[in-house]
Formats: structure tokens, C-alpha cells, sequence
């Protein structure tokens, strides 16, 4: 249930800082695994000191995405006590003190900033912005995540965000192609729509659409068709951007397109049913079947980096069926 009324609330701990910084979450950087291997692929090593690199990179996202947590759930706690499960996080239930949560937020981000900067100035610039996101969406006056559709596409910049981090830890001299950056970010863009409605779903048929427009404002602008046909859009603006990607450098992934197309078969699946995963990205690797696809789907890639589909070619080139 809900709480919905004034919280006498207990008196805070070390533990709950470290909860809202929500450490448990790293899982969600597994996105930075695939810029990793693109730098390594198409543009080989060219970081000095590759491990000390990938080692900053890790140090650096998990800090920064801490550090935006901690502003998200203390700015978000007179929301979030409308919310059946968020009611029950640190910053709702215990009287955690501002200068404290502050002093938290800004060892996080200076952690991950010093970690970028000493890797690369392209890693800094990519932290910075990642940073920044936090703040943007989190703050008013600009507070995106309140406005409609804004959220969706403003918080799921921190994938491409998270790619471009993998990047340069290999690469830093340059970054990733504007295909991929566009694929991972409307590929986001489809994960947190998905996550919005199965919310959606979720808390009106148990609470009622006002108690959701309580716990998050841009509920307001949203209908459950709405987001569910935002989920197919940015499904196929996602698969479009790859398409680009794979023509122009490694035509073999091509064969990758059925397993894709499950997995987000999959996952938009997943968010129909109730207290989905999908609200919980963090816990997707309970999802056997989720995981199937995406082993398979690694499997394809693995393979076809090294395997040469000369018949593919022919994809990228103009032919017509004449018929005399």
C-alpha cells in the first residue's frame, strides 16, 4: 500500500546514505561493455594504459550514476511515498539531513570526475555530461523527468552516455559512430517507456491514476495507449539506427535482427505483467528467458565479428529484378 499519509519517521543511519546512492544498481552498467568492445573492433587500442583506463571508466560511472541516484532519491521522497514499493526506500522512511545527503553527492561526483579526468579529457567531457543529466533531471527549475515524453528521452541518455564512457576507456581520441549513439539512446528511450507502462498498468488498476499522477507529474500527459505505442516507436528507431550501423561497419550483424527483435518482443512482454522486472531494471537477471535471448543474441555478435558473410555485401549495394 501506498503511503500516502504524513511519515513519523525514524531517525536516519549510515546504512540509508548508502542505500540512496544505490549501489546495488551497478548491474545497469553492463551498457558500458559494448563500447568497450566497438573501440576495440573498429578503432583497436589506443588508450596508453588500456587496464588503468577500463579500471577509471568503471570507478568513474558507478560514482557518477551513484551521485545521481543520492539527488534523485532525496528530491524525489515526497513523491515517491505515493508509490506501492518506493515508500519504502531511505530517503522516505528515515530523516535524512540535506547537508549530509549534499556532502554524499559531491564525494560521488568528484570520485568520478577525478577518475575521468585522470583517464582522459574525452572520458571528462562524457562524465561531465553525465553528471549534468542528473541535474537536469532531477532540479528544478528544468526537473525533466515531470514532463511527458522529456523524461523518457532525457533520462535515457545515460546509455549512450554509459557506451561512450566504455568507448573511451579503449578509445579516447575519438568517439563512437552517431548511429550507434542514436541507436543506444532511443534503445534506452524504449526501456524507460516500457518501465513507465508497466507503472502505469500497475498503479491504476490497484490505486487509481491520481495517486499516480502524485508519485510521478508526467503520469499527467501519458495514457497506457500512449506509452505502449511510444514503446513501439522507439523500438523501431532503435532497430533503424543499428540497420545504418551494421550496413556501413560490419554488414554480418545483419543476422543479429531476429534475435533483436525478440529480445524487445521480450521485454515489452515482460512489462505487461504485474510488479514486472521492468520496473526494475536492476533485477532483470532474474528473467531466464530475457537472459536466453540476450546470451543468444552475444553469441550471434561473438560469432559474426570473426565470420565473413561475403553474400551479405549485396545489402549494401543498389540491384533490381528484371524481368526481360
Amino acid at each position: 500500500m501506498a503511503v500516502t499519509e504524513a511519515l513519523d519517521k525514524r531517525r536516519a543511519t549510515i546504512e540509508d546514505y548508502l542505500r540512496i546512492a544505490r549501489l546495488d544498481h551497478a548491474t545497469k552498467h553492463i551498457f558500458v561493455l559494448p563500447g568497450i568492445a566497438l573501440a576495440w573492433l573498429l578503432r583497436g587500442v589506443q588508450s596508453t594504459d588500456v587496464v588503468f583506463s577500463v579500471v577509471l571508466g568503471f570507478v568513474c560511472v558507478v560514482c557518477i550514476a551513484s551521485a545521481n541516484y543520492v539527488i534523485n532519491e532525496w528530491l524525489d521522497r515526497d513523491f515517491d511515498r505515493h508509490h506501492p514499493t518506493k515508500s519504502a526506500r531511505a530517503a522516505v522512511q528515515a530523516e535524512l539531513q540535506g547537508r549530509y545527503v549534499f556532502l554524499l553527492w559531491a564525494v560521488l561526483a568528484a570520485i568520478g570526475l577525478q577518475a575521468a579526468a585522470t583517464a582522459s579529457g574525452t572520458m571528462f567531457a562524457v562524465a561531465l555530461v553525465f553528471l549534468s543529466q542528473g541535474v537536469f533531471y532531477n532540479v528544478r527549475p528544468l526537473r525533466t523527468k515531470d514532463r511527458p515524453y522529456l523524461d523518457v528521452v532525457s533520462e535515457a541518455i545515460n546509455n549512450p552516455l554509459r557506451l561512450m564512457i566504455g568507448w573511451a576507456m579503449i578509445d579516447p581520441t575519438s568517439l563512437p559512430p552517431f548511429s550507434i549513439i542514436a541507436a543506444y539512446w532511443v534503445g534506452g528511450a524504449f526501456l524507460m517507456a516500457a518501465k513507465r507502462y508497466s507503472e502505469y498498468r500497475q498503479i491504476v488498476a490497484s490505486h487509481g491514476r491520481d495517486l499516480l499522477v502524485r508519485y510521478r507529474r508526467s503520469f499527467a500527459g501519458y495514457t497506457e495507449s500512449a506509452l505502449l505505442i511510444s514503446c513501439f516507436v522507439y523500438a523501431l528507431l532503435a532497430v533503424s539506427a543499428l540497420a545504418v550501423f551494421f550496413v556501413k561497419y560490419r554488414i554480418e550483424y545483419m543476422i543479429a535482427f531476429p534475435v533483436l527483435i525478440a529480445m524487445f518482443g521480450q521485454y515489452l512482454s515482460l512489462s505487461m505483467g504485474d510488479d514486472s522486472a521492468a520496473q526494475k531494471p536492476e533485477k532483470l537477471y532474474r528473467e531466464k528467458k530475457l537472459l536466453a535471448i540476450v546470451a543468444a543474441l552475444s553469441v550471434v555478435f561473438v560469432v559474426f565479428t570473426f565470420v565473413d558473410v561475403p553474400a551479405l555485401e549485396s545489402l549494401a549495394s543498389q540491384h533490381f529484378i528484371e524481368l526481360q
